[in-house]
């Protein structure tokens, strides 16, 4: 599963990148969490207010920094969608 977080670099996208990265490391598994910094992202993404997340390709923030329990809900949530379709 991937982990996108989009934004500037600024402190938000620096403390959602640490709280994402904590919540994948103590989930386990094949989670990889990508940074894509800059207004190139943004623009590719549709996305009109940073930090934006998206998981399994997902866009599940925008603007916020989510919770912890947040963040792992999405987590378990992808891999159920996942392990329904088979893949």
């Amino acid at each position: 599963m991937e982990i996108k977080i989009v934004g500037s670099g600024c402190a938000k996208c620096i403390e959602i990148e640490k709280r994402v990265q904590g919540v994948a490391a103590a989930k386990g598994g094949n989670i990889a969490v990508q940074k894509k910094f800059g207004i190139k992202e943004w623009v590719l993404g549709w996305v009109i207010s940073t930090p934006a997340i998206y998981v399994g390709g997902v866009l599940k923030s925008v603007g916020v920094i989510p919770t912890k329990e947040t963040i792992a809900h999405w987590i378990d949530d992808a891999k159920t969608t996942v392990a329904k379709c088979g893949h």
